[in-house]
């Protein structure tokens, strides 16, 4: 289903010291410096898999995401998704994808819930009785019946993420990407939010995409993981291996561990 093959991208950056002397001499003289994101990034990912895409921050994840959902474009490589390059044909490849971010929403703030639904059906042009068909199961799936006629923002977080979840699978896409879906929710919404996930995937085949620094998301969701740093793949297997090859039942130690074999400070 996915292919990344030596994926690269670089960014300019403005530095400048500090101070009201540096903030003047930055308005005629810019220092600029490259910062490589992705190095040759490369992995394939088949249909039906869930793997967890896990490093820590500036590592690249959301580069790479952000290629895979078509938003960025590489400086270099190729990333075929169902046949498709993402940032060429984006329309169509957006059609089958739903994306879920936890520090973004995809619902209109001041509107009930389930006008946002009908206004991403219409976007999705998901004709009638597909999108009934999917709203009373992703109502019965993530308990969303008591809040559908209030608008996003007098919603909890973890109802509000409930619906973001629903949100993004209105349209039956066969890829989801998850960007830290449990970020700030409590214990309880967090393992609905897991349970309907690992639902979608066993119930409708989805192929998951989940980043998260929540070490249970990942041992409860991804058999998978796919480690990152600096840009690099570092790891790319079982998620039990990569913590047995870590020495530790801690996540962020085992990683500390691959890095450090790595010469990746």
């Amino acid at each position: 289903m996915i292919t990344v093959d030596n994926l690269r991208k670089s960014y300019l950056a403005r530095r400048r010291a500090s101070g009201p002397g540096q903030a003047l001499l930055s308005l005629v003289k810019s220092n600029r410096e490259r910062i490589e994101a992705l190095k040759g990034v490369s992995f394939s990912i088949g249909p039906g898999e869930v793997v967890g895409y896990i490093g820590p921050n500036g590592a690249g994840k959301s580069t790479t995401i952000k290629i895979m959902c078509g938003i960025l474009e590489p400086d270099s490589g190729t990333c075929l998704i169902k046949g498709r390059v993402p940032w060429k044909e984006r329309k169509a490849h957006v059609a089958g994808i739903g994306v879920v971010f936890g520090q973004r929403s995809q619902l209109w703030w001041d509107v009930p819930v389930l006008d946002s639904f009908e206004l991403l059906r219409d976007i999705y042009k998901v004709p009638g009785k597909e999108y009934a068909e999917s709203l009373d199961e992703l109502v019965a799936a993530l308990d969303l019946s008591g809040f559908l006629d209030m608008p996003a923002r007098s919603l909890s977080l973890g109802q509000r993420m409930r619906c973001e979840m629903a949100a993004s699978l209105l349209h039956r896409p066969e890829l989801l990407f998850l960007d830290e879906p449990t970020i700030g929710l409590d214990a309880v919404s967090k393992l609905a939010v897991r349970a309907f996930i690992e639902h979608m995937n066993r119930e409708r085949g989805v192929t998951v995409i989940l980043t998260t620094h929540d070490v249970h998301d990942i041992e409860a969701l991804a058999k998978r993981v796919i480690l990152i740093g600096k840009g690099e793949i570092l790891y790319d297997g079982a998620f039990d291996a990569l913590m047995a090859r870590g020495g530790s039942s801690n996540l962020e130690e085992a990683m500390a561990s691959i890095y450090g074999e790595m010469g990746i400070a």
